[in-house]
Parts: structure tokens; sequence; C-alpha cells
């Protein structure tokens, strides 16, 4: 159902703004630029196909945001441990019949670019503080945590929800 003409206009004045914490947002869960960057898509696109239902009363629009994201990217998580690696990421097997030994790599991880998040603080204590949370290293870190425990660390601590308000569903 496509929402009326008024009401997509209503809808994009109050979801835009969150648009670039959201990229962050899936960027931690995910570890992937790209697959960020289509996450928020699609966030946006069944954001704006259900903000007729979405009621100010239950929840913030930045918390119902972050609830579509978050159960985007743990199918997006889901759906990426049935799916195979692209050839020449991991380390070729000499032996088949040998033991299977996982790797603490995340072949897919890249930086996300400061072109990306937008326009940044002057002040050069907000800039730090800021990009502390998307440091490659913490956000290689994250995941190593299995998808439930990923979204619940990053909703709860890096971006201060309490465990009563969490928009996360199902965990």
């Amino acid at each position: 159902m496509v929402p009326a003409p008024e009401m997509s206009h209503e809808f994009a004045a109050a979801a835009e703004p969150h648009r670039r914490e959201l990229l962050v947002h899936c960027y931690q869960l995910l570890g992937s630029v790209h697959e960020a960057q289509d996450l928020v898509q699609e966030t946006m696109v069944r954001a704006w196909r259900a903000y007729e239902y979405f009621d100010p009363d239950m929840a913030s629009i930045r918390t119902w945001l972050y609830r579509i994201s978050t159960n985007a990217c743990l199918n997006a998580l889901e759906s990426r441990a049935r799916r195979p690696l692209p050839s020449g990421v991991g380390q070729p097997f000499d032996d088949p019949d040998a033991a299977f030994v996982p790797g603490f790599e995340v072949p897919w991880l890249q930086p996300i670019p400061d072109r990306l998040l937008g326009s940044t603080p002057q002040d050069p204590a907000v800039l730090a503080a800021e990009r502390s949370g998307l440091r490659l290293a913490l956000v290689a870190a994250l995941q190593l945590l299995p998808a439930k425990q990923r979204a619940a660390l990053i909703l709860r601590d890096v971006l201060g929800f309490s465990p009563e308000r969490s928009p996360t569903c199902s965990m």
C-alpha cells in the first residue's frame, strides 16, 4: 500500500534526519558500508510503507526506525550465514578431509568513509567521541559476537537505549 502524498512528505520530514545515524548503526552491525547503505534504504522503504501505522504514543520515530533497521540487519546477517563467501576471500583448503578451523578474520569488514558521515561537528572533542564508536577495531570486535548480542550491545551501550525501551524485537 502506497501512503498518501501528504503522508509521504510528513514521513520524509520525520525520518530523513535519522538517516546518517541509521547508516552508522547498520554499519556497526554489518561491518560493510555497502550492505549498511542498502539496509538503510530498505529501512526507509519499510518505514514509509508502514508509516500510517506508526503510533507516536508507542515510540518515537527514532526508536521505531531503529527497530526496523535492526530487524533488517538481523535478517541480513541470518541470510549471510547461509551464503557462501566469494572465491578468493578465505584461505584455500589443501586437504578437503581436514577439520574446519574457524578463523576470527572478518573478510567483508571495511572502514566507513568520512564522507558518508555527513556534516561533522567542528569541535575536535565531539568529532573524536563520535568517531570512537566507528573505529575499525571496535567494529571488527563486534562482528565476532552473535548477531542478536551485537544488536543488543550497540543499542544499549553505544546508542544509550535502556532495556525497557529497546527497539529490538524478538531478542
